[in-house]
């Protein structure tokens, strides 16, 4: 008896030593993020209260950003450390955290039964009733309170759902309408059911657990204090970022599509990857279950592809067993890892057409910037060459002006950045760079002589960022393309991403130091050749077209700690080719616009939406909620892409292009919708007239 309650007290304290380890961890990680920071960030902040009160507050917002998992109770309880993470953080503390994760881990599962409960009745849409803006605004009082603001969640989301039926049912008379909506409330009830509670068991299932979580949002949280763009990195969220720049990613090689239910299925499988490897795996069928190496299963029948991707991106190293459902009914475990994809040839994220009219127009689309890295982490051929291979091939049938697409471009390597420009330009400057230690150096284009010299546009909306920004800034200091569209994103800083080492010099490779954690950081501000930045205010266009990304909050200068723009001297060496004549350009964009049908309907969508995005009131009653369904559709009704009258180009593919839809069915497919859509974009056809004009 004694030697049981012996090992029961030693068990009892192992499971006390691991429980506080994640904290320790985290608390030393956090120290680390300041210590790092103050040594290589561009702008570092000094660890004060200030500090610890806009890191308390992100914090609380990234746990828990609806305002649905902690009561004012709870707040009240954490409020006291608000001003104290300064000092947990320099003495290593984990007071805070071991009250923060008891608090949520409490709530999770409370509201894993709440859900429960909410769901056994059916929702009753009859009743007159509301979400008021301001309940959603802020935290429940209590966990009545909270009880409630579930409640009305999860009705407000299964309605959302059913009036989204409601509108596709439009050969069912109101009556019929209402009949089926009743029936299928029980449907989508148990669907929100499902859902929510996946979403809670992810936090507990998931390979870290809600600990972990919590703990991963406390280093990240005080990371993103420093700036928008600098981040705490466990080592899954450094490969998935780096993969974002690049062409390949771990992954486990199958695609998912949704079925008429809107349940996830397998669509198809990626030659040679782990999926097809396994042989278990075939198009059509359903997972079930996902169970990571160690923890438990997370159901997911049910779940829609979106859901179900974000619950596979969990981690690239743990194992998993995928519980597969096959078309037969039968069911089969499948045990995967993710490996490295190689870049797919046919994958390429460069794409160019001809757009043939009044004048041959060459068109290349560049929706991202990416490196590839090789072995040893060492970039290799990125977008730059490709951009330059499709330039070579739009030559060949004797274009004469370029358009080049960076719309929704949100950025990515710098030096991809610099060589474009260089694409463009003789050998030159091309954006200057300012360190930490405030000296101030020169990107260059050391290539004699461009890949093209003729007519250039570029197109370019709010969602232009960074390493898109840079190409525009730098050809419009140049005089070398017009630039037309709608003022860019505004974010003119570079990062780094560092292992979680204090000792090491940015001045040697530190990309092959291993570390448990990596921090991305900003470590540079970008300026242009002119001394300018596009910092918070953007690249403003020559041309100026109205996009609804005007309508869109997201902005660097809307982000709580993003820098303020400035200015440097001007790069004496740079010598700008002759100044384009804008005025009789800007007039006739001018007159397009005004009289176009497409663009006099996004002026008014954009005012519309922008009132639509103050918070409001919900109705939760199927009338009322009808009713308000209508005044916003016909407010926010988004300007469909459409030709005005006829058009000025017809769409084409290279030779080279040709030849290869020609081989595959579903590359001529894409390569059809590709063309209907750049035949209907209302943007290019005014930067189609206006390069012929141009000329």
């Amino acid at each position: 008896m004694r030697y049981y309650f012996v090992l029961t007290i030693l068990l009892f304290a192992s499971l006390i030593v691991l429980k506080a380890q994640p904290l320790k961890n985290a608390a030393t990680n956090a120290f680390v993020i300041t210590r790092m920071a103050a040594k290589f960030h561009i702008q570092p902040r000094v660890v004060d209260k200030r500090l610890s009160g806009d890191w308390f507050d992100e914090l609380i917002k990234q746990l828990d950003n609806d305002k649905i998992f902690f009561t004012q109770e709870d707040i009240s309880k954490l409020q006291p450390y608000r001003l104290q993470l300064d000092e947990e953080l320099l003495n290593k503390k984990t007071s805070f955290l071991q009250l923060l994760v008891t608090i949520y881990q409490q709530r999770i599962q409370q509201m894993d039964t709440m859900i429960d409960n909410l769901c056994k009745l059916p929702f009753n849409f009859n009743v007159k009733e509301k979400f008021l803006a301001t309940e959603d605004a802020s935290y429940p009082l209590n966990a009545a309170a909270q009880r409630k603001k579930i409640y009305k969640h999860l009705k407000a989301v299964s309605l959302e759902v059913l009036l989204e039926w409601n509108d596709k049912a439009t050969s069912l008379s109101s009556e019929q309408k209402k009949k089926k909506t009743d029936s299928l409330e029980v449907t989508v009830r148990k669907k929100m059911h499902d859902v929510f509670k996946r979403s809670v068991n992810r936090m507990l299932q998931n390979p870290g657990g809600a600990e972990q979580e919590v703990c991963t949002l406390y280093c990240q949280s005080l990371a993103v204090c420093f700036d928008p763009h600098s981040a705490f990195f466990p080592p899954t969220e450094k490969e998935n970022f780096e993969s974002s720049l690049g062409n390949s990613s771990m992954q486990f090689g199958f695609q998912l599509d949704e079925d008429d239910e809107g349940d996830a299925v397998i669509e198809n499988l990626k030659p040679g990857s782990p999926a097809f490897k396994s042989g278990q795996i075939n198009k059509g069928d359903k997972i079930q279950f996902v169970q990571w190496d160690g923890r438990e299963p997370i159901d997911v029948s049910g779940a829609g592809s979106r859901e179900l991707n974000e619950i596979l991106s969990t981690s690239n190293h743990e194992k998993i067993i995928l519980t597969i459902k096959k078309a037969d009914g039968t069911i089969t475990h499948v045990n995967l890892a993710k490996e490295k994809a190689a870049p797919d040839e046919d994958d390429n994220k460069v794409k160019g057409f001809l757009l043939k009219g009044a004048k041959t127009i060459g068109y290349i689309s560049l929706p991202a910037f990416y490196t590839d890295w090789g072995e040893n982490d060492k970039p290799t051929n990125g977008c730059a060459d490709d951009v330059a291979k499709e330039i070579v091939k739009l030559k060949k049938e004797n274009i004469q002006g370029l358009i080049l697409d960076l719309r929704y471009n949100g950025g990515g390597s710098m030096q991809e950045a610099a060589d474009l420009s260089g694409i463009f330009i003789d050998a030159g400057p091309v954006a200057q760079v300012k360190s930490r230690d405030a000296k101030v150096y020169t990107l260059k284009d050391i290539n004699r002589g461009s890949i093209y010299d003729g007519p250039l546009l570029l197109l370019v909306n709010g969602y232009s960022a960074s390493a898109s920004e840079m190409v525009a800034g730098t050809l419009q200091d140049y005089n070398r393309a017009l630039i037309a569209g709608s003022p860019t994103y505004g974010k003119a800083t570079a990062q780094a991403i560092l292992p979680m080492d204090t000792t090491i010099n940015l001045d040697e490779d530190y990309r092959n130091r291993k570390t448990e954690n990596y921090l991305k950081l900003t470590i540079e501000k970008l300026y242009r050749i002119n001394g300018s930045s596009a910092q918070a205010r953007g690249v403003q266009p020559d041309i100026i077209l109205p996009d609804i990304s005007e309508a869109s909050p997201e902005r660097e200068s809307n982000n709580h700690f993003a820098f303020a723009a400035s200015s440097i001297e001007a790069n004496k060496y740079y010598k700008p080719y002759t100044a384009l004549s804008l005025a009789p350009l800007q007039l006739f964009a001018k007159a397009q616009t005004d009289t176009s049908a497409y663009f006099k309907a996004l002026n008014v969508y954009i005012q519309e939406y922008k009132k639509h995005l103050q918070p409001k009131d919900i109705s939760l009653g199927w009338t009322d909620a009808i009713e308000d369904r209508k005044k916003d559709k016909a407010l926010i009704a988004q300007p469909v892409l459409v030709n005005n009258g006829k058009a000025a180009y017809t769409v084409s593919n290279h030779a080279f292009e040709e030849r290869r839809v020609k081989t595959d069915e579903s590359l001529r497919e894409m390569d059809e919708s590709w063309k209907e859509r750049l035949q209907q974009d209302p943007y290019l056809q005014i930067a189609f007239r206006i390069l012929t004009l141009k000329q």
